[in-house]
């Protein structure tokens, strides 16, 4: 079988790539080259370079190409769903577009989600991105028979990245024994994934002509509060979690050109429980077995090894300290309006 990868070496595509190279299929992978260091091609992958953004380049790195499979981790946009419609129409047999589980209701009506839970999310652009392109795709399927498959990970991770807003940063925080700002409360709960498992069950989807015109979300069924995530880290490397809370929505004020503001508003603050029983039952080897335990401990060890890549970034720790700050000054203020006791204190 023929795959063709659009991205390919990044935290989720390159386990994916690496699992379908494993299986034995004829793996191909497009984009811009940069970022293979980290996450080196198998041998035997076919490489093609250009930048999915320019479209007269990408028509020609694919001309005279045909496909069984293309899995299309660099489409965020209706104008991206639509531009690959195009190019890929009659051109594969399955194409494989890679959402978001942000795309589900918030704030959370019921827990676990399925994948007819109904999509909806004013908080976050990238969710709503992300719904409008699913929407062009699937009249694609049912106007032109375009054979799409639906894919939505959630907050999946791999040895090199850790899922943590701030990234390496914020774990050099926890590490260091540096005050860390947890939105809310620290309870509501989250679902993280490690990339080889998500890679098993995305690529046992290609070729499988059932999953054509359905939509799956891949996560593991691990749930953890974000305390818990945080401590996880703590007591993998021999510290203490210093974890400071604040209410989400003061995150956009306090550091407002943050990338992860915004994500942690539309997204991470709320609870994220998933039903992957469609998954399984379309993909009978899925089954997860990275805990975060385990993932924390492999990141632990990469850290080690590759200390000169996982340096803290100085203005990321200029925001999270400011987070910290944050906490401070929301603190003293609440204890300032606070009631005065019976005894006039």
């Amino acid at each position: 079988m023929k795959v063709l990868y659009i991205g390919g070496t990044g935290t989720i595509s390159s386990a994916c790539v690496a699992e379908s190279a494993r299986r034995g299929l004829d793996v191909h992978v497009l984009n811009r080259g940069h970022t293979a260091r980290r996450r080196p091609l198998p041998d035997g992958v076919t490489t093609l370079t250009a930048d999915v953004r320019d479209r007269d380049a990408l028509r020609r790195a694919l001309a005279g190409s045909a496909y069984d499979c293309v899995v299309d981790f660099l489409g965020y946009t209706a104008e991206d769903a639509a531009a690959r419609v195009d190019l890929l129409d009659g051109r594969t047999g399955q194409y494989v577009y890679v959402s978001s589980a942000s795309v589900y209701h918030k704030p959370v009506r019921r827990a676990p989600f399925t994948e007819s839970t109904t999509r909806h999310n004013p908080y976050l652009g990238y969710a709503r991105d992300k719904i409008a392109a699913e929407d062009v795709l699937r009249r694609a399927y049912e106007e032109r028979d375009f054979p799409v498959t639906i894919v939505r990970p959630s907050h999946t991770y791999d040895d090199a990245h850790p899922p943590l807003p701030g990234d390496w940063t914020a774990w050099d925080r926890v590490v260091r024994g540096d005050e860390i700002v947890v939105p809310g409360d620290g309870t509501s709960l989250w679902t993280l994934t490690h990339a080889d498992d998500f890679a098993v069950g995305l690529v046992g989807l290609l070729g499988a002509w059932q999953a054509v015109g359905e939509d799956f979300h891949i996560t593991s069924g691990e749930a953890l509060t974000w305390n818990e995530i945080y401590e996880v880290i703590g007591r993998t490397a021999g510290t203490r979690a210093r974890l400071l809370h604040l209410p989400a929505e003061f995150l956009p004020i306090i550091a407002p050109d943050w990338f992860w503001s915004d994500l942690i508003v539309g997204d991470l603050q709320h609870t994220a429980l998933f039903d992957t029983t469609k998954i399984r039952r379309f993909v009978p080897s899925f089954r997860p077995v990275v805990t975060w335990a385990e993932g924390a401990r492999r990141l632990h060890a990469w850290r080690a090894a590759h200390a000169e890549e996982t340096l803290p970034d100085a203005a990321t720790d200029t925001v999270l300290a400011r987070l910290a700050e944050g906490h401070r000054l929301a603190a003293a203020a609440v204890a300032r309006l606070a009631p005065a006791t019976s005894d006039g204190s």
